[in-house]
């Protein structure tokens, strides 16, 4: 090829949306969906099986924020991080930044439906 040293061609490689953003972004969205069934048991639910159901569903609900966060967080890292010429690039911060606040809202919610559970309960 001319124009590049020792005729070498160097083929660009497009960059790809990064799976860790992109799994974030899933268990995010997940986590809210769970949290406002933790909010629907623990104030509907009624009494101590209210209660005992929004705790399953809010154990599911912060596994689930908690792998968005640190999806997300390995995410970002793994964007922010150089890569020669050759080597695929990642892509998608706003992906990762996306699951991690959904990931926080979402066990933030948790933490509600629990709390809302647990007042309900003992009222």
């Amino acid at each position: 090829m001319p124009g590049t040293p020792f005729a070498v061609v160097h083929l660009d490689v497009p960059p790809v949306a990064s799976g860790l953003a992109v799994g974030s972004l899933v268990a995010g969205i997940t986590s809210i969906l769970v949290s406002v069934l933790v909010i629907c048991f623990g104030a509907i639910g009624g009494g101590a099986n209210g209660a005992w159901a929004a705790g399953a569903f809010a154990a599911l609900g912060g596994l689930t924020g908690t792998g968005a966060v640190v999806a997300g967080l390995l995410g970002m890292r793994q964007i922010r991080r150089p890569a020669p010429p050759p080597a695929v690039r990642f892509t998608g911060r706003g992906l990762a930044i996306a699951g991690i606040s959904c990931g926080g809202t979402g066990l933030l919610l948790c933490l509600v439906g629990v709390g809302l559970a647990l007042v309900l309960a003992l009222a």
